[in-house]
């Protein structure tokens, strides 16, 4: 277990008291459901799924406490503005229009993210550089100098998003993405990102009751989402408290400070009395992943082994098996289908005594090599990859639809 982080003294007047306001989770597609839970439980109200975004009402301590904990986030944004724009000129004179003094400063540094759909604004990249232009020229007219551009480390990063002929910005209060938790030290050739590795477990329906076991870890980020999870840290504990409302006008270190003593509290809380085991065949990599392991201090959590996944054993009793297979993407294997093949055969020799495998697999014609029918198959996307979250459930000795007597194809693509 990790110790608990040290109380500090919390000051500061609650700008909680200024009322709810509405926001906006970013994730990734499939994840909606599963982020609307998260934001659900850390006091998020009236939430609405979006496509690879949940909308929620809250204050700014529910601002903060999603930042700190949501593990399938990868930003919350703050709505500010919204009008409607017919062309190009419109848009600049609202966006000139906004008291942008209020928001940030003459030296700030500032960034804009956009999106666009329709039949007026066609180019995201011009409507971003007009909104830029409305921005500067007020400083310019009002100060006689301007904010800079800084696409890399902005202290304000905005998202400009307009469908058809309405507009929304949005402060992104994260800064950078979610899914830089901050302890990976040292990554693979395909290391998956944080955030879907955490979604996974989530979409799995672990809930710390047994033990857990990845049988290709690579440099282990789903062994640490599962024992972060295990430990009740917060997701971005590792991150060095790197968040963009730090540098919001309004923001307030008291109330960031209860947040942070809140949740820190609860590290360690709870009794998990099982193994969380993982195991890849590149000892290189497994160096990697027991120094991110040593990093997070969760290397007395985690059981590394080396070898080759069909010769090794999950702990014994039941157990939660999650795994990323090489897709053949950027881990080239000679035989892909021959090893899926191999993992097929795996399962059912060694993975009895009623326990649940899921994987996730971007290659369709080689999940079909595995050999036993999925009872779920959640469609997700790892990078640009769409891919196949998949669940088989073992049991000891053989039936007819899981001894490997027949294969089973996979969903349509």
């Amino acid at each position: 277990m990790i110790l608990k982080k040290e109380e500090s003294n919390s000051n500061g007047t609650s700008v909680a008291q200024g009322g709810k306001f509405k926001m906006i989770g970013k994730t990734m597609m499939g994840l909606e459901e599963v982020l609307a839970d998260e934001i659900r439980q850390l006091g998020g109200t009236d939430i609405e799924i979006l496509n690879r975004a949940v909308a929620f009402q809250g204050d700014m301590l529910t601002l903060y406490r999603t930042n700190y904990c949501c593990r399938t986030a990868l930003a919350i944004l703050k709505p500010f503005a919204e009008f409607e724009a017919h062309n190009e000129q419109e848009l600049y004179d609202q966006v000139y229009n906004i008291r942008w003094e209020k928001i940030l400063d003459v030296d700030c540094t500032f960034m804009i993210d956009s999106a666009t759909s329709g039949d007026v604004f066609t180019h995201s990249y011009y409507a971003a550089l007009k909104t830029k232009d409305a921005i500067v020229d007020r400083f310019r007219k009002m100060f006689g100098q301007r904010p800079s551009i800084d696409t890399e480390s902005a202290d304000y990063k905005f998202n400009l998003h307009i469908a058809d002929t309405h507009v929304t910005l949005l402060m992104n209060s994260s800064g950078d993405s979610l899914h830089k938790r901050g302890y990976r030290q040292a990554v693979g050739m395909a290391p998956i990102n944080e955030v879907l590795a955490a979604g996974m477990i989530k979409l799995s329906g672990w809930k710390c009751d047994s033990h857990f076991f990845d049988p290709m870890c690579g440099s282990g980020t789903i062994l640490i989402e599962a024992a972060m999870l295990a430990n009740n840290i917060p997701a971005q504990y590792y991150r060095g408290g790197r968040f963009g409302f730090k540098r919001w006008k309004d923001f307030n270190l008291g109330d960031w400070k209860s947040v942070l003593d809140s949740e820190n509290r609860k590290i360690g809380e709870g009794d998990f009395d099982f193994e969380i085991w993982g195991n890849d065949i590149d000892y290189g990599v497994l160096e990697q992943a027991e120094k991110n392991l040593q990093f997070a201090k969760l290397h007395k959590d985690v059981m590394l082994f080396h070898g080759s996944f069909e010769n090794q054993k999950p702990p014994e009793g039941r157990c939660m098996i999650i795994t990323n297979p090489p897709y053949g993407e950027r881990i080239k294997i000679e035989d892909l289908n021959a090893m899926y093949e191999k993992l097929g055969d795996t399962f059912k020799r060694l993975y009895g005594e009623e326990r649940v495998v899921w994987l996730i697999s971007s290659d369709f014609e080689a999940l079909k090599h595995i050999g036993l029918k999925p009872s779920r198959k959640i469609p997700l996307l790892n990078g640009s990859l769409d891919c196949r979250f998949m669940k088989f459930e073992l049991y000891e000795g053989s039936r007819k639809n899981s001894s490997g007597g027949r294969r089973d194809e996979v969903p349509n693509q």
